[in-house]
C-alpha cells in the first residue's frame, strides 16, 4: 500500500488522475478478473465442449433438456422457484400486518426471524427429524409421523415419496426465508404515512381496501426486493437437498445436479452447462430487480 501511495503521489502531473485511478482500482480489477470473470468464461467454454475438450456446441444443453433426469431437475427447480418465494412472502407479509404494533410484537417477530440464524444444513437436520419415518408398528421418532399415528393413520415417507417429497423439502427453505420477508415488509409497512391511511379510512375504505390500494402500492419496492432475493436464493439452493436426500427420490435441483454431475459422476461438461443454465435463470431476475428499484426511487 505504501508503494502504491508513493507511485500515486509522484506520478507526472499530466495524467496524474488517470495514473492514480489505475493504481488504486487495478488490484481490485485483477482480483475480480481472477476470481469471477475468468472462472465464468471458463465455465461457459466448458459447457460447449466435450469431456475431452472438443467443441460440441449446444449438445450438453440438449442433453440436459432431453434427459429424463434433467427434466425432473428442471421441474423441481421450477417448483422451488414458484412456491418458496410465494409461501415466504405471503406468510411474512400476513405476519407483519397482523402483529404490527401488537402487544409483544418484538417477541413474536423474534420467533419468526429465529430460523434465519440457523444454517441451511442445521435446518435440514431439524426438519429431517420432523420427517423421520419408521415402519408401521415401530415407535415413531419423527414428530409428523407420530402425529399421524395418534390420529389413527399410517406413517408416511415424507422424504422418500415423489413427487410430494419436493414440497416437503421446499417447506424447509420457506420456513427459513419467512423471517427475512417479515422483517423487510414490516419495516416497509411502518413507513407508510399515517395520514394517507387515515384519509382512506375517512373516505370509507375497508381494511382490505386500505391494504390493497394504499399499503400494497407503497411497499411495492420492498416486495420486489423480498421476492427477487428469495427467488435467487432458491435458484441456487443446494444444502437442503444435499443434506436431506442427496438428490435421490427425484428431489434433485439444478445446483445439486451440477455438483453431482461435475464431481460425483465425472461429467464436468454437463455440470458446466447446468451452471450456465442457472446463470441464465438468475440474470433476468437481477435485471428486473434493478429496474423496479430505480423506478421506485424516482417515484419516491
Amino acid at each position: 500500500m505504501g508503494l502504491v501511495m508513493f507511485l500515486a503521489d509522484n506520478a507526472p502531473r499530466k495524467g496524474r488522475d488517470v495514473v492514480q485511478l489505475l493504481l488504486f482500482v487495478l488490484p481490485a480489477m485483477l482480483l475480480l478478473a481472477a476470481g469471477m470473470i475468468w472462472p465464468a468464461l471458463s465455465t461457459m467454454w466448458q459447457s460447449v465442449t466435450s469431456k475431452a475438450g472438443e467443441f460440441v456446441g449446444l449438445d450438453n444443453f440438449v442433453t440436459i433438456f432431453t434427459d429424463p433426469t434433467g427434466q425432473v431437475v428442471l421441474r423441481n427447480t421450477l417448483l422451488w422457484v414458484v412456491f418458496v418465494p410465494l409461501i415466504s412472502t405471503v406468510v411474512g407479509l400476513a405476519y407483519a400486518l397482523f402483529i404490527d404494533r401488537a402487544k409483544g410484537e418484538r417477541i413474536l417477530k423474534s420467533l419468526v426471524f429465529m430460523p434465519m440464524a440457523i444454517s441451511f444444513v442445521g435446518a435440514s437436520i431439524i426438519w429431517g427429524f420432523m420427517y423421520t419415518y419408521r415402519s408401521e408398528g415401530f415407535p415413531q421418532i419423527g414428530l409428523l409421523n407420530q402425529i399421524l399415528v395418534w390420529l389413527g393413520m399410517s406413517p408416511y415417507q415424507f422424504v422418500e415419496t415423489p413427487p410430494w417429497n419436493t414440497f416437503f423439502l421446499l417447506v424447509v427453505m420457506a420456513w427459513i426465508q419467512t423471517g427475512f420477508a417479515m422483517v423487510v415488509l414490516s419495516a416497509a409497512i411502518k413507513g407508510v404515512p399515517a395520514e394517507i391511511v387515515e384519509a382512506a379510512e375517512l373516505d370509507g375504505a375497508s381494511a382490505w381496501e386500505r391494504f390493497l390500494h394504499v399499503t400494497l402500492p407503497w411497499i411495492r419496492g420492498s416486495l420486489v426486493v423480498v421476492v427477487t432475493t428469495i427467488t435467487i436464493s432458491t435458484l441456487k439452493v443446494f444444502d437442503i437437498v444435499r443434506t436431506m436426500t442427496g438428490g435421490q427420490y427425484n428431489t434433485s435441483v439444478v445446483a445439486n445436479e451440477m455438483y453431482t454431475r461435475a464431481f460425483r459422476l465425472g461429467q464436468p461438461e454437463i455440470g458446466a452447462a447446468l451452471a450456465v443454465v442457472l446463470f441464465i435463470l438468475v440474470l433476468p431476475i437481477v435485471i428486473y430487480n434493478i429496474r423496479v428499484l430505480r423506478q421506485h426511487k424516482e417515484t419516491h
